[in-house]
């Protein structure tokens, strides 16, 4: 049996083959009921295994057309919202195998791993509900020349030019954004991307749209760049300097996302460990002038951006304090505007848990592909599902009180329903946030009724796995069955 909404999101489907778009909807829908088993095991026998592996070999089949019908959906959904966040970023797909080589891996950071790597565009609204991927790029690395040194390769990638860089990405990134604003003029469309983006000829893209519509972006600082502060364009100076002389607008509470170093060496101040916890931020903004970079053989213009500084002052004993220097083009008129720049910076963060899904959750990385070019459409698919888990839980704390069927089906929460509660399921659905709570449980979230912290995405997932089995046993021999109870 299909899933309804795996029926919805690959209902444009264009694979050049009637046959493919009937299976790529199968696979969706196997792969979505049971995202951490594997993929025989989610396909439920050697005939359904064979055909998706066949799938996935297929020259039809590629990652962007896998993507594709899901872009789609996302771009119906964005033109439903007032404001769309588009965030962008990068994650690593680590496909080390000592006893066998995938065969398109390429070298991950000059160490003996191998893999590929994954940039998203990924769509949320203003509350961090995702709506979907807009766009999607996937790559490998072509190993350096052994006799290179590290002047040498410094010296080219220096010389070369930014559409010959992996930081093109970015750019590449902001302009699908236009895009995505160009068809849907009523929404306000934000870019939003971290300090990887910081690139000045990102800053300098053209805004507008061809029907007159303009893409907002909004850039995490890396760089402290050299700028011009007010009309008369004679005082120089560095960004953060500026946005610091500024006058504080508002103070406030914040949570510091904990993290671990990737490796025991790493000495940069922005990856060393820490905790998570509360930190009180006072929060400044400038409008400045970025002077532009000297590039050989290009031109640049001055960019006026808008720059707000979120510094913490009085950070606990020990602990780095928190800073982020933001660069956008959203207005800064007066304090609610700032307000708004700073809460669309923290829904970025959505995007590392939309990644800790697709693999942890969808397992990507223990697909046992031997080709990059199988292993990619299958990556496309898993996107799809880890959209679908996060949408999901995010539902659950934006729109607690709308019914469950908005999202599960009467066989899906009525199982769940039964087995936890040990009675007849009500004649009306419940609250969405109820039943979430109800089938995290089968995750091992800990439900009881003084617990005030909505359930993770970790235990959702797993939850909704054990939901989907007792959901088949309710139409296979339960209630739900043609005949009834066998």
């Amino acid at each position: 049996m299909l899933s309804p909404w795996a029926v919805d999101e690959m209902r444009t489907a264009d694979l050049n083959d009637k046959r493919l778009n009937e299976r790529v909807t199968q696979i969706l829908s196997d792969f979505g009921e049971r995202p951490t088993a594997s993929i025989p095991a989610a396909c439920g026998g050697r005939t359904e295994m064979t055909a998706a592996y066949r799938f996935f070999d297929n020259d039809k089949v590629t990652f962007d057309k896998v993507l594709q019908p899901h872009v789609d959906q996302t771009r119906q959904r964005i033109a439903a919202h007032a404001v769309a966040l588009l965030v962008q970023d990068t994650t690593e797909i680590d496909l080390t195998r000592p006893e066998s080589r995938v065969v398109g891996a390429g070298p991950m950071d000059g160490s003996s791993r191998r893999g590929a790597f994954l940039h998203v565009l990924e769509a949320f609204t203003v509350d961090g509900t995702p709506l979907g991927a807009v766009w999607a790029k996937a790559w490998a690395r072509v190993a350096d020349e052994p006799s290179m040194t590290k002047a040498e390769k410094r010296k080219r990638r220096k010389a070369a030019p930014i559409e010959a860089k992996e930081s093109y990405r970015w750019i590449e990134g902001l302009r699908q954004a236009r895009g995505i604003a160009a068809v849907t003029p009523e929404t306000t469309c934000v870019c939003i991307a971290d300090s990887e983006a910081d690139i000045y000829e990102m800053f300098a893209e053209p805004r507008v749209c061809d029907n007159a519509g303009r893409i907002e972006w909004l850039v995490r600082a890396c760089q402290d760049r050299s700028v011009v502060v007010g009309e008369a364009a004679s005082e120089v100076t560095q960004m953060r300097e500026a946005a610091l002389a500024a006058p504080a607008l508002f103070a406030q509470e914040i949570t510091v996302r904990g993290r671990t170093p990737k490796t025991a060496c790493e000495d940069r101040a922005r990856r060393q460990p820490r905790s998570t916890r509360k930190a009180i931020v006072t929060v400044r903004a400038k409008s400045v002038t970025l002077l532009p970079p000297k590039r050989a053989g290009q031109a640049l213009s001055p960019v006026t951006v808008n720059v707000v500084l979120v510094r913490e002052d009085a950070p606990p004993e020990g602990e780095v304090p928190v800073e982020w220097v933001l660069v956008t083009t959203l207005p800064i008129g007066d304090v609610e505007a700032v307000r708004k720049v700073v809460a669309y910076y923290t829904v970025r963060w959505m995007i590392e848990l939309l990644f800790r899904t697709l693999k942890s959750g969808c397992r990507l990385e223990k697909r046992r592909f031997e080709d990059l070019d199988r292993l990619l459409p299958c990556a496309a698919v898993y996107l799809i599902i880890a959209w679908r888990t996060l949408m999901v839980c995010r539902m659950g704390r934006s729109c607690p009180d709308i019914s469950c069927e908005a999202i599960f089906e009467p066989e899906e929460w009525k199982a769940v329903y039964v087995t936890l509660r040990r009675q007849p399921p009500p004649s009306q659905p419940p609250r969405l946030e109820d039943m979430i709570r109800l089938i995290a449980q089968l995750g091992g979230y800990v439900n009881h009724p003084a617990r005030k912290d909505p359930p993770g995405v970790q235990t959702l997932w797993l939850g909704m796995q054990r939901m989907q089995d007792l959901a088949w046993a309710w139409c296979t021999f339960g209630p739900g069955a043609p005949n009834g109870f066998v």
